[in-house]
Order: C-alpha cells, then sequence, then structure tokens
C-alpha cells in the first residue's frame, strides 16, 4: 500500500530535497508526496486526495498558516490523519500550540532528514493501527446492523398480535420471549387447527447467537408446517426430529413442547422432547406438572415419541417455560429454581393469563438484579376458561 503524503511548506527547494531524500520509497511505490505552499493549498489538495494520512506542514506561511490549518483539519474530523509539524527550533512557543492544537509530533528545521524519516515511519506505524481499528469498529457495526436485522426478522416470525383469536372465548392465550444475546435460540408458536382445537408449541434450541436463532428458525417452521396437516403431537415431534437429525450441524438440537388443546372439551393432548415439564396451575393453587415424553429433537433419528393427556378444568391454566426461568442466577450465583416458580404460580393463580407471564418475567429480573442474564427467557400460558 502505497502512503500519500502531503507536505505544506512555502520553501521553494523543500520539494526537490523531499523527493530526492525518499527517492527510493517513492520509485517503489512505498511514498506518493503531494505538495502545497500554505494552509488554502493544502485544503484544496487534501478535497484531491481523499487518501492522504500524513501531512508535514510548517507553521509560519502566508495566506494559512499552520495553526490556522490544524484547526480546518480538527474540523474534518478524520481520524486516518496525522499533522508533523515542520518548524524552525527557535519557534517552540508555536510547536507547543501546535501540539495542544492536535499535531501528532514536530520535527525542527534546518530538517535533519534521518530524522524527519523515523518521525514519519512512527507516524505511518500510528495509522495503520488506526486504520486497523478502523476496520475493525466498521466490520463490528456491520455485524451489529446484521444482529438487529436477524433480531428483527426472529421477532417478527414470532406470534406477537395479542390477543391472538379475539373471536375465541374459549381460552386466552399470551407468550413472550426474551433473548439473553441480541438473538436467541428460544421459540414459541400457537395456531388454530380446527374450530375445536388449538396447537401450542415451546422450545428451546442449544447454543446461542446466530446459529441458535436460524436452528430457532428452522425448527419452528418445521415445527408449524407438521402439525398444520393434523398430526397427532407424537407424530409431529418424531416427524420434525427425522427432519431435523438430517439437517443439524455441529450436534445442535431443540427441547420441544408440543400440546393440542381442545378448548371446547378441555382435554390437552401432548408430546415432550426433552423441554422444562409445564404446569397446570388450578384456580385453587394445586399445581400439576405434566408427564415426559421423550429426547430432545435433533440429536438422535429414528426416535419414537410417546403422549399424554390431561383434562383441563375450567380456570385452569396451562404454564410452559423455558430454562431460562428456572436457571436465572443473581449475583450470589443463586438459581431462580422450579420451587420458587411453583411459589410464584400459586401466589399469583388468580392473575389473567398475559398478566401472569409478564409478572413472571418481573420476578426473575428482580430475582438476577444487577446479575447479568445468561439465558434465553420464554415463556407461554393457555387458559381454558369457563363455558
Amino acid at each position: 500500500m502505497t502512503e500519500k503524503m502531503l507536505v505544506v511548506d512555502d520553501e521553494p527547494d523543500l520539494e526537490s530535497l523531499i523527493r530526492q531524500r525518499f527517492r527510493r520509497k517513492i520509485r517503489n511505490g512505498e511514498y506518493d508526496f503531494v505538495f502545497a505552499q500554505n494552509g488554502l493549498e493544502a485544503l484544496a489538495r487534501i478535497l484531491e486526495h481523499k487518501d492522504i494520512g500524513v501531512i508535514l506542514s510548517d507553521i509560519n506561511m502566508p495566506e494559512m498558516d499552520g495553526l490556522t490549518l490544524l484547526a480546518k483539519l480538527n474540523e474534518l474530523k478524520n481520524p486516518a490523519m496525522r499533522t508533523v509539524i515542520v518548524s524552525a527550533y527557535g519557534d517552540m512557543d508555536n510547536i507547543r500550540t501546535a501540539m495542544n492544537r492536535g499535531a501528532y509530533d514536530f520535527v525542527t528545521k534546518p530538517v535533519d532528514f534521518n530524522d524527519l524519516e523515523r518521525t514519519i515511519e512512527k507516524t505511518i506505524a500510528e495509522l495503520q493501527n488506526i486504520r486497523t481499528a478502523v476496520r475493525e469498529h466498521d466490520r463490528l457495526m456491520a455485524i451489529q446492523y446484521d444482529l438487529d436485522t436477524a433480531r428483527s426478522i426472529q421477532f417478527g416470525i414470532l406470534p406477537k398480535k395479542f390477543p391472538p383469536f379475539p373471536d375465541r372465548n374459549e381460552f386466552e392465550i399470551f407468550a413472550a420471549m426474551e433473548p439473553a444475546k441480541e438473538v436467541g435460540g428460544d421459540l414459541y408458536d400457537f395456531f388454530l387447527l380446527d374450530s375445536e382445537r388449538v396447537g401450542l408449541v415451546i422450545g428451546d434450541v442449544s447454543g446461542k447467537g446466530v446459529p441458535a436463532a436460524i436452528f430457532m428458525a428452522v425448527s419452528r417452521t418445521l415445527m408449524r408446517a407438521t402439525a398444520l396437516k393434523g398430526l397427532a403431537p407424537e407424530e409431529c415431534l418424531t416427524y420434525v426430529n427425522s427432519l431435523l437429525y438430517q439437517e443439524s450441524v455441529s450436534s445442535m438440537f431443540v427441547t420441544m413442547f408440543y400440546g393440542i388443546l381442545n378448548y371446547k372439551t378441555g382435554w390437552l393432548t401432548y408430546a415432550n422432547g426433552g423441554h422444562c415439564l409445564p404446569y397446570i396451575v388450578s384456580k385453587s393453587g394445586e399445581l400439576r406438572i405434566l408427564e415426559s415424553t421423550g429426547m430432545v429433537l435433533g440429536l438422535m433419528d429414528k426416535r419414537q415419541y410417546g403422549s399424554y393427556a390431561i383434562r383441563l378444568n375450567p380456570g385452569d391454566t396451562c404454564f410452559a417455560y423455558s430454562d431460562g426461568v428456572t436457571e436465572a442466577l443473581n449475583v450470589e450465583e443463586q438459581l431462580y429454581s422450579e420451587e420458587r416458580l411453583e411459589q410464584f404460580l400459586r401466589e399469583k393463580r388468580s392473575l389473567d393469563t398475559t398478566s401472569l407471564v409478564r409478572e413472571c418475567f418481573a420476578d426473575v429480573h428482580h430475582f438476577m438484579k444487577d446479575a447479568e442474564q445468561a439465558d434465553d427467557i420464554t415463556v407461554l400460558g393457555v387458559r381454558f376458561n369457563e363455558r
């Protein structure tokens, strides 16, 4: 890479001296010099040559002196530009002023070209560090933009309109997901299967960040497409597991609960692939934990999943969650735990589904206080209403 430098000085023979001294580097394409006789000409050269990095400037010049030029250069706010002052040794007051105004270094006249060459090399090394930092910053900004876009896409595929089925009063449903990073691996979903049944999904992908988010989107899409075929919960998990196993990389997997609630009768049929076992919360505060039915999805092929069925009484709530709830840590590294969650559910059993889910998030964050969130937090609640 050729380093382009601007020399600003009104001495007529300086240009020839510079070109003679650095002729080898100029010939090898290492250095390229541009010349100006005062500050005004220097600003014009900078506009012409956007790649100027090093400026060697005198202080005392006609039309615009070096100190004024420094002030103008500061207005450009170009981090990849450094100015070296070249002025008489007796002009130390102005040199000091120049350094205070942002000059990187100085060389005194009469010029010692060995000293000038070392100063130029040091300045170029500084610029290379700055350029590397700027490129890294730009790269990180691009990554951040991509993450923000991925976050928008991820949240866009999750249901976010509540109530989702305003013409259905036989049940109420609410869900929320809060990723630990810009994007997460948790998922939830729900959809009407027919005039009597609603499908309920919650899952948690292994890992964090973008890979988990991509696997989450694939898992959610496959699960919804399979469930809408009308298959039983255990058949859905068996089929989706087979598909994920074929596509999984780096041994990624997903825990997943899929339930079908008949909101006419209250029967909940479900299959569970290694996910946290949901609770059934009664109006009296009694808690029932659903049965476990199989292992995680995507890790082993040809797995069979069983199913269970449980009848909800009017007013019962099915409360499903990810392990980001129970495994949340506070500053003392204590777990939120299943016991605390069960206590919370008993105390808050009379809340509507929306309030129950939101207050669960609030209780987890109150428990964590200043501790960093280490895992995605997802909660889905559905209540079977009085008819």
